[in-house]
């Protein structure tokens, strides 16, 4: 068995052979988000990805979000540690499927969670994170007929933060479904001076009981920021360590999952390894490649999320066209 610390050496030295930079999630296990050169969310990680001057980037995540780094970075060789960490999001929005759905709404605006493939991704108007998704529905005019996808726990807490009429495509992300409200409600009464605070791919009736609801940065931040000290968490475990080393002191709980079942872990993010990081630097491979129409066509959706995101005003389109 290879010892932790020789890989991290390891992983160093090819990481400085190649000039490579490492992308964490927060929701891979501790040891990969300690060598990460830049940690953080979706967003976080999709801005930095077109920000970085390194020729090689390794994103340790899961697939679309290389594929996101990708498409705004087409010169750069983007690394993935395991092709087969996908997304559940992913599978239950087929591009067929989902260019059926548009080509039948041609004159609505389809926004689509940056949790999809680059397909759905060139099939959108725009993309967006659980941290901007508020931003992005708003910007969108109120006569324009809106399509989200392909989470609709999302989309339905944003229609009701928003008060717009939405069509939703009918996706989940298989962790953040399985928390149970029931149980929740029995931990809560168990833990009264706790805060809980939770993501809004949860199903409603968990959200009914959070105190805050937001993305993995603004739950971080809650429990950075806020002077309690108890928190029971309805989101991934793996953000639990960066939490712990922002509040040390703090007590988290994780808020339980339906049945039996200890399925808080994503199991494509956990999929990637350090042995499997310093594999990809070492051969430069697997590398994630995306065809060139298709990046054009989902940089557009990428492109507008981000001016929107940083206050800029953008023209929508009229009308779908492939």
């Amino acid at each position: 068995m290879e010892s932790i610390k020789d890989l991290k050496d390891e992983i160093q030295s090819l990481k400085e052979k190649h000039n490579a930079t490492i992308f964490s999630h927060y929701y891979e296990e501790g040891n990969i988000q300690d060598i990460a050169d830049e940690l953080g969310d979706s967003l976080f990680l999709a801005q930095r990805g077109a920000e970085v001057d390194n020729p090689v980037v390794l994103m340790a995540g899961v697939v679309f979000m290389a594929e996101s780094i990708k498409i705004l970075s087409p010169e750069k060789k983007v690394l993935i540690p395991d092709t087969k960490a996908g997304c559940s999001l992913v599978d239950h929005s087929p591009f067929e499927k989902y260019k059926v759905w548009r080509e039948e709404n041609p004159e609505a605006l389809i926004v689509s969670y940056v949790n999809s493939s680059a397909g759905v991704k060139a099939l959108s108007d725009v993309t967006c994170t659980s941290t901007n998704a508020l931003k992005i529905i708003e910007s969108i005019p109120k006569d324009r007929k809106i399509l989200f996808g392909p989470d609709k726990n999302l989309g339905r807490y944003l229609a009701e933060q928003t008060r717009r009429d939405m069509d939703l495509w009918p996706g989940t992300c298989e962790v953040h479904v399985l928390f149970s409200a029931k149980k929740l409600f029995e931990l809560k009464a168990k833990h009264p001076d706790a805060v809980v605070i939770a993501h809004p791919e949860c199903d409603k009736n968990v959200l009914d009981h959070a105190d805050v609801i937001g993305s993995t940065s603004r739950l971080l931040k809650e429990v950075t920021d806020n002077k309690k000290t108890k928190f029971i968490v309805a989101t991934e475990a793996g953000i639990f360590h960066e939490m712990q080393k922002k509040r040390p002191e703090a007590k988290l709980i994780q808020a339980p999952a339906k049945g039996n079942c200890a399925c808080n872990e994503c199991p494509y993010m956990k999929m990637n390894t350090l042995s499997k990081i310093r594999d990809a630097l070492k051969s430069l491979k697997p590398e994630v490649t995306v065809d060139e129409d298709l990046i054009k066509r989902a940089r557009v959706p990428l492109d507008r999320m981000m001016k929107i995101t940083n206050g800029e005003s953008i023209q929508w389109p009229t009308s779908f066209k492939w």
